[in-house]
Order: C-alpha cells, then sequence, then structure tokens
C-alpha cells in the first residue's frame, strides 16, 4: 500500500502481517440424545459462525460470561474438541484438515496452559517426566539430555532447578501452574491458549503469573489466545478483545477503543460491573434482567438484543445498522441503570498501559503496547 503526496514523492504505508491463527466461520454443536437409541433430538450451538485473526506477538484476549463458548473455541483450535464446521489457518495450513501425523507434528508449535493446575499434571509423574514428555516424543531432547532440559525450563518461570524430582502434590497452585507453563513453552511453540490461565490463583499470584507470560512472550515471540472472566487482567495482557456471548462473538475491538467506546450493549454491561477502587467515584451501573436463553433453545441467528431494540406489537425488532454490532437478536427482556453507591466498589487490578501489576515483585516494563501495526489500520469490525 503507497500513496503519492502533491510533491510528487512516493511513501510506503506500514503493512499488517499475515495472520498466524485464522478462524472463519467456526461451529460446534454437541448433539442432545434421548431415549434408549440415543437418538438426536437437537443441538447444543457451543459455538457458533465464530471468526477472528490473531497475529503474530499478539495477546488476543477473550471474554464472556461462564457457557458462552470461550474454552470451547480454545480447544477446538488445537483439535482436542473436533469442530462442527469453519476452518482454522494456522500459518496458512487449515488444522481441521489435517491428518492425524500431520497434527501430531503441528502440535510442537501450539500448546494450551489449562484452567485447573492440579488436574491437568499427573499425579503419579515427577515434574521431569510431565514436562520431558513432550520433548521425548518430538526429539527435541533425548533421554541423556532432558533432565537438565527441564531444569532450565523451570528456571525460566521462576521454580529452583531441585524442584525437577519432585510430584504435583508437593507445589502450590500458583507453582503448580508455573510447571504447566513450563510444559506449555517446553517445545518452544508459537501460539499458546491460555484457558483461564490465572482464575484459580490468588490475586497477588495472578500478578506474578501474568508478567511471567508477558516476559515468556517477549523471549520466546509468542502469540496468545487468553481466554478469561476478569476484565482488568485481560485490559492488562491483551492487544485486542474479543467479547462473546451465547456461543457467538458480538465485538472484537482494539483494548483501549473497546474500553473507552464499547458498541455492543452486552459489553456495555460487561464493562460496567469492573469494580471501581475509588469510592468516591460513582459508576452508573447497567443491570440485564430477564432469562437468557439456553443454546440448545436459541432461534436461528439469535444473540442479544436490550429493551430499546425488542420488537413491538407493529413492527419487528428495530436492529442496529452499524457494523460495529455482530447483529445479535436474543431476546433478554429490559436493561436498566443504576449508579454505583459508596462501599460497593473494591481494588482492582492496575491498567494494562502500566504494563505492571503493583503486587507482583518481579521486573515490569512500561509502554510495551504491542506491535506497532495494530493501531495502523482499523478493524472491520469496528469501522
Amino acid at each position: 500500500m503507497s500513496f503519492t503526496p502533491s510533491h510528487g514523492t512516493t511513501t510506503q504505508l506500514p503493512q499488517r502481517p499475515e495472520p498466524l491463527v485464522r478462524v472463519n466461520g467456526l461451529k460446534k454443536y454437541f448433539p442432545i440424545q434421548k431415549g434408549l437409541l440415543g437418538r438426536t433430538v437437537g443441538q447444543v450451538k457451543a459455538v457458533d459462525d465464530v471468526s477472528f485473526d490473531i497475529f503474530p506477538g499478539e495477546t488476543l484476549g477473550m471474554v464472556g460470561e461462564s457457557g458462552c463458548g470461550k474454552t470451547t473455541i480454545g480447544r477446538t483450535l488445537l483439535r482436542l474438541v473436533e469442530p462442527t464446521s469453519g476452518s482454522a489457518l494456522f500459518k496458512g495450513r487449515d488444522l481441521f484438515q489435517l491428518s492425524p501425523s500431520e497434527l501430531r507434528a503441528e502440535r510442537r508449535n501450539m500448546q494450551i496452559v489449562f484452567q485447573d493446575p492440579y488436574s491437568s499434571l499427573n499425579p503419579r509423574m515427577t515434574i521431569e517426566s510431565i514436562v520431558g514428555e513432550a520433548m521425548r516424543i518430538h526429539g527435541v531432547a533425548t533421554a541423556a539430555t532432558v533432565r537438565e532440559e527441564v531444569m532450565g525450563l523451570l528456571e525460566k518461570v521462576g521454580l529452583q532447578r531441585s524442584y525437577v524430582s519432585r510430584y504435583p502434590h508437593e507445589f502450590s497452585g500458583g507453582q503448580r501452574q508455573r510447571i504447566g507453563i513450563a510444559r506449555a513453552i517446553s517445545l518452544k511453540p508459537e501460539f499458546i491458549v491460555c484457558d483461564e490461565a490465572v482464575s484459580a490463583l490468588d490475586v497477588s499470584v495472578q500478578a506474578q503469573v501474568i508478567n511471567l507470560l508477558l516476559d515468556l512472550q517477549d523471549e520466546f515471540k509468542l502469540s496468545y489466545l487468553f481466554i478469561a472472566h476478569d476484565l482488568s487482567v485481560v485490559r492488562h495482557i491483551s492487544n485486542r478483545i474479543a467479547v462473546m456471548y451465547l456461543g457467538q462473538l458480538v465485538e472484537l475491538a482494539e483494548t483501549d477503543e473497546l474500553f473507552k467506546h464499547p458498541a455492543h450493549p452486552y459489553t456495555q454491561a460487561l464493562l460496567s460491573a469492573i469494580p471501581e477502587p475509588d469510592t468516591t467515584q460513582r459508576r452508573e451501573r447497567i443491570l440485564l434482567k430477564g432469562m437468557c436463553r439456553a443454546p440448545s433453545t436459541r432461534p436461528q441467528a439469535a444473540g442479544f438484543i436490550p429493551a430499546a431494540l425488542r420488537p413491538t406489537a407493529d413492527a419487528g425488532p428495530r436492529l442496529p445498522r452499524s457494523p460495529r454490532w455482530a447483529q445479535a437478536t436474543l431476546s433478554l427482556a429490559t436493561s436498566t441503570r443504576r449508579p454505583l453507591g459508596r462501599g460497593s466498589s473494591s481494588a482492582s487490578l492496575s491498567r494494562r498501559s502500566h504494563r505492571r501489576f503493583e503486587a507482583a515483585p518481579r521486573r515490569l516494563r512500561p509502554g510495551a503496547n504491542g506491535p506497532n501495526w495494530l493501531n495502523e489500520q482499523p478493524l472491520h469490525d469496528r469501522s
């Protein structure tokens, strides 16, 4: 891309790199079976026509309420769960079309950090066996060198080398999650799915793990799909944020833009629920009332619709024309607003723009807001 100014010289504009991961029309339906013969009587639309890109060196945060399909997306991308339809391109190759042998080789470049740091570690195996197993399978290390490699990985995640012979039950929750991260980076992947990686940890431990993930991202040039509930954590670590609701992607924007100018009513309601540390400030709280449809009973093309857009007696639903919306149409009853009063706020984590947490004792790096190209062109979702 280039343009020619009035004096006749040509200036090259910065080009956005090719996506590392490109997801198009991803769907994952789980069948509802009844009767002795297991007859399928319906479908749970856990993920319904979701599309997004993840670029090299980027962290895409994914937020939404429980059951909206965040974890299913992460597991489907790695084919831990087989998709119903759609495509997921990793460096141009469709992961859903790979044979078992091809997928096994490609998984060296894609890893996952699970939510529960205890159940994801085999209690019968030592840390050397847990972290070194994938290295032996993929030929990264031999039986003679794997122990030294594991010790080096433990040091990178902030653990002692002597822990290599211990078992998972001998560690705290934060230490176990560090072991899970060491296992994820053991093959030097390019893309990691962080599935609620800090949700089960204390706030102070969350801060340390988040800073660890940022350090590893800088060192290994990693790209993250960061799934979480805590909007403050997501704001701190993410370059862009995707908002999920009932299996659908309702909004996708750069982090600062989404927090300053949320376009979708559901996003606005989520942001209004973030605790305000200053008890003298009164924030307008958006309360959503009514019953949310289940993914199995949602009508075709249904999603979210506030009271102002609900159908009237003589007309259909008045949907917005702005492409910043995802054309979602679920009837979720009325949305009301009320200000937060004194005593209803609690301390929150620091802003992402500072790239730090006050509770973290690690070295912190201010001002690293991600690749410059992220702000060069507007996203088509928020045009």
